[in-house]
């Protein structure tokens, strides 16, 4: 299998799962952002920025990837993105981050929903209908399946699409992105895991 369809179809499982990690209260997976602090046999220890270190046990269901950074630019009509934004005082969408799509993933998680990112912060997967320069940015109408919204992307914020990774790249000190499910005695079940690789850590 090519790695572009592998890594397509490993993020399709990433933005799918954390899509119904929003809806879903039933299901109630985390989204775990901090730092490996060891990767040993198939058990992932990981030091949250809220404080606290967690293990995460990862099965051969486990996928793992790495983002690269790509430009403004690239994010074009017609592309499609998922962008974490917050409100500003106006109420606009500002964006935090925006992950461009490969074309295989088209339609991954599609919709508006909240996100832990920041307070406030909500996602946003869905087609790019137009994109407009503006003195802060650019300016992105998307377009999802019952709706629609507006959201600047500063000049400075984080880009990124998808790049290979293996588990060779859990290496203490970078940090982690994780999708897993709570399991018993409070450790976590990894569904998957965006590491740091090439000096790029993962901005969702």
């Amino acid at each position: 299998m090519p790695i572009r369809f592998k890594l397509a179809a490993s993020f399709v499982a990433l933005t799918l799962a954390s899509a119904s990690f929003a809806q879903s209260p039933a299901a109630k997976p985390e989204r775990i952002r901090g730092d490996i602090v060891s990767f040993s046999g198939n058990t992932l220890t990981v030091h949250r920025r809220s404080g606290e270190t967690v293990t995460i046990a990862m099965s051969d269901a486990s996928k793992v990837s790495a983002v690269k950074p790509i430009q403004l630019a690239d994010i074009k009509p017609g592309s499609y993105v998922g962008a974490a934004a917050t409100p500003g005082p106006d109420g606009k969408l500002t964006a935090k981050e925006v992950l461009v799509f490969p074309e295989a993933a088209r339609g991954t998680g599609e919709g508006h929903y909240a996100w832990d990112l920041g307070a406030n912060s909500s996602m946003t997967n869905a087609n790019v209908d137009t994109v407009v320069e503006s003195t802060s940015g650019r300016d992105l109408k998307l377009s999802y399946k019952g709706g629609s919204n507006s959201i600047t992307v500063p000049a400075n914020v984080p880009v990124v699409t998808l790049a290979p990774a293996t588990r060779a790249d859990l290496i203490a000190g970078k940090k982690v992105f994780v999708v897993a499910a709570p399991a018993n005695g409070g450790s976590y079940g990894a569904q998957f895991v965006v590491v740091e690789k090439d000096g790029v850590a993962p901005p969702m």
